[in-house]
């Protein structure tokens, strides 16, 4: 009940309400036609809401008055306030589009559609929801305004949730701290951010919430005095300095946010010292660090907790210094620092940009194109929409991950060597840099290098890291490994269309190469299928794996189809030569094996002199063959040499190994890996590992990210070559190796 001249009057919860937004909107309109816009949107709602009740028993236009309030404290301009008192007009009452149109103008209708919508969350189901979400964020790249509009709603839906069933009230809750409350930081809307943290810790966890809030006000009276001493002490240390035209304020951390720290700390209430922040606002930039330089004089600042959010906004645009410090008495409080006009900005957040000021003339595109100018991950949003607009709602799932992981996520901040920042997320590699610069520049990227050195691509990005990225001048560089490695969902799109992009060529390059290969082999009458180890063998130094590999190769004519059908007559006489013995054959002449160095067998043969070929260094357990060379004896080759295609066969002798076998042999190792400090060490460790000595190991060639590197080995068999094959290619940054030829 109220008082007026000594009568009770009855309480107008309505009446009162009307006046309290009139108050707020006052402070900041002043132009009348505005305010009667205001008044009709407010009368326009009364009237089609008129005898409508809320799930609360409250009268319906209770809601929308409360919604307009809240826009009208962050300032809004007038369409958005009018907007906000109807925008439940379309969907709970008769009133059409055409209708809303004629009588508050094209603006306010687009608004209040938009924001419609939106409402329609059906929380039983789950694509339905994603779709929502979907919308909102669609809604948001084209006129900001309607998000505003709908956080506002949703603030006042959280603050009248408890008449909802639990199950809603846990729903609306999560969805809530899932999309709204990031939304609210990214927006800088701090405060809207703060309830609605606080309202889902009640619904979600009311013993949580309860405790915190039951231990915050058991010291609320402790926590004032300090607050208030700290300010009388700091107000004195800038009179004495000079300080002028200052205001200092005091707040303790919400209930939320003091949750958080519980959890991620793992310690008890006692034991969370910051709970106080000092707010000081001066007159502009120098006196922010003159300030801040009066504070760590006085008072000891904590390691590692200053931030310089001037010099380096987030990407909200919210501006201050921020530094945790311990008093002479032991108390630990947070000091923010800032000029007016960032004040207002982390006040408002993005919603100062749409803040209105007398005589000025607005235009929401061009609002809307400043937003996109200054924010960041704004822009980002601007790109994750071109493509999906479309396609709704068969990408809505896709695009829902992506904002959420892209830009409500938690970020780091990076530097290129000339200070500009950009803002990725946490777990963000230079890849993705490299694609945030431009796609032209992910796209040819061949090298990253971080705080002055050459770094996987793998690394994760951390705040403060300095990053600039090497590219190859004209060719595409994408790889599919990169996907391992990537986080953001713009650099995953553009790395997938250049490589379906690649398949379709690909594809198109083996369909020619066959044809190619075909054709010739059947005008020369070649009899011959293909098969893996004819690949193995005779192309051991390319990125051919496969027939079709081979095939691509042809086609591109990386390698020539003449080469090709040389390798294939040679392998078809090499194996109608019949070059291998059978274990029997090595047993019926065991009795006139001469003895030799290398612990070969030539049948027939005395006192000849035996060779290991030093271009492809056979070792004990694999096929050889022997080359009768003038004046050198019998040069012993591995069956799959590449200089035995050049050989005449009139001149090659079977050869087997010793069963017996005891000797050692030398063996080259060509491995390709991404470059990092510890390459060498791994590779030379895993190798000693094992018990092979190395004879040698040479780097054949350096480049910004690649070594090219020659091992040459000492070991028993050829079992143990494969062994150290296959153990040095787990090495993550090596992904290629095989035995070479000289």
């Amino acid at each position: 009940m109220l008082e007026k001249n000594n009568k009770q009057i009855p309480y107008n919860q309505e009446e009162f309400l009307y006046q309290e937004l009139m108050k707020q909107i006052r402070e900041y309109i002043y132009c009348q036609n505005y305010l009667d816009k205001i008044y009709q949107a407010y009368a326009l709602a009364k009237q089609k809401h008129a005898n409508q009740k809320r799930v609360t028993g409250e009268d319906f236009i209770i809601h929308p008055l409360i919604v307009a309030t809240t826009l009208a404290e962050l300032q809004s301009e007038p369409h958005t306030i009018m907007a906000g008192l109807l925008h439940d007009s379309l969907e709970d009452t008769d009133l059409t589009f055409e209708e809303l149109k004629h009588h508050m103008g094209d603006d306010v209708a687009s608004i209040v559609e938009k924001t419609t919508k939106l409402n329609k969350i059906v929380f039983n189901k789950d694509q339905a929801q994603i779709e929502n979400q979907q919308k909102m964020f669609l809604a948001m790249a084209k006129d900001i305004r309607v998000v505003l509009v709908k956080i506002a709603d949703r603030l006042h839906n959280m603050q009248t949730l408890k008449i909802m069933r639990l199950d809603k009230q846990i729903r609306i809750s999560n969805e809530t701290l899932a999309i709204y409350a990031p939304l609210t930081h990214r927006l800088g809307l701090f405060q809207i951010k703060s309830q609605l943290e606080d309202l889902v810790l009640r619904y979600t966890k009311p013993h949580e919430y309860y405790r915190i809030a039951h231990l915050i006000q058991k010291k609320k009276n402790e926590r004032e005095k300090s607050i208030d001493f700290i300010i009388k002490n700091i107000e004195s240390l800038f009179h004495k300095t000079g300080i002028k035209n200052f205001h200092i304020s005091g707040r303790s951390k919400n209930i939320y946010s003091t949750y958080k720290k519980l959890k991620q700390r793992n310690v008890f209430f006692e034991e969370i010292f910051d709970l106080l922040a000092i707010r000081i606002i001066v007159e502009n930039i120098d006196v922010c660090y003159q300030c801040l330089g009066i504070i760590h004089a006085n008072y000891f600042p904590l390691p590692n907790r200053f931030k310089d959010y001037i010099a380096l906004p987030k990407a909200n645009l919210y501006q201050s210094l921020h530094n945790t410090v311990l008093s002479k008495d032991g108390t630990i409080f947070e000091i923010q620092i800032r000029t007016k006009e960032m004040d207002g900005i982390a006040e408002k957040g993005i919603a100062s940009h749409w803040s209105y000021k007398e005589n000025k003339i607005y235009s929401k595109e061009n609002k809307q194109l400043e937003i996109v100018r200054k924010l960041r991950w704004f822009k980002e949003l601007i790109k994750l929409t071109k493509t999906t607009e479309d396609n709704l709602p068969t990408n809505s799932q896709n695009f829902v991950d992506a904002i959420k992981n892209d830009i409500l996520s938690e970020n780091v901040y990076v530097f290129t060597p000339q200070r500009e920042v950009f803002e990725l997320p946490k777990g963000s590699t230079p890849i993705d840099f490299a694609f945030r610069v431009h796609s032209s520049v992910g796209s040819r990227m061949n090298a990253a290098i971080v705080n002055g050195r050459i770094t996987p691509l793998s690394y994760q990005l951390q705040n403060g890291d300095i990053i600039s990225i090497k590219t190859t001048k004209n060719l595409l560089n994408v790889k599919k490994e990169w996907l391992k490695n990537v986080r953001t969902s713009y650099a995953k799109k553009i790395i997938n269309k250049h490589l379906n992009q690649h398949f379709k060529e690909k594809s198109d390059l083996i369909q020619i190469g066959k044809k190619i290969l075909d054709k010739e082999l059947s005008q020369q009458k070649i009899e011959f299928v293909i098969k893996t180890n004819f690949i193995k063998n005779y192309f051991p130094q390319t990125e051919i794996q496969n027939i079709n590999e081979l095939y691509e190769y042809i086609g591109s004519k990386k390698i020539s189809y003449h080469t090709v059908i040389k390798k294939i007559l040679h392998f078809n006489n090499q194996q109608n030569h019949n070059v291998n013995f059978e274990q029997k054959t090595l047993e019926k002449y065991k009795k006139i094996v001469y003895e030799n160095e290398i612990g070969v067998f030539i049948e027939g043969l005395k006192q000849t002199k035996l060779k290991l070929a030093n271009c492809c260094l056979p070792v004990f357990d694999e096929k050889i063959i022997g080359f009768i060379s003038k004046g050198k004896g019998i040069i012993i080759h591995r069956n799959e040499c590449v200089n035995m295609q050049n050989f005449n066969w009139n001149k090659m002798v079977p050869a087997v190994w010793y069963s017996n076998n005891k000797f050692k042999y030398a063996s080259l190792i060509f491995i390709v890996g991404y470059y990092n400090s510890t390459l060498l060490t791994d590779i030379t460790n895993k190798t000693k590992n094992m018990g092979i000595n190395i004879l040698n190991l040479k780097i054949l060639t350096k480049k910004l990210t690649q070594l090219n590197i020659c091992l040459k080995v000492v070991v028993n068999n050829i079992k143990e070559i494969n062994s150290l094959i296959e153990n040095l290619s787990k090495i993550s940054n090596i992904y290629k190796i095989y035995r070479g030829f000289y």
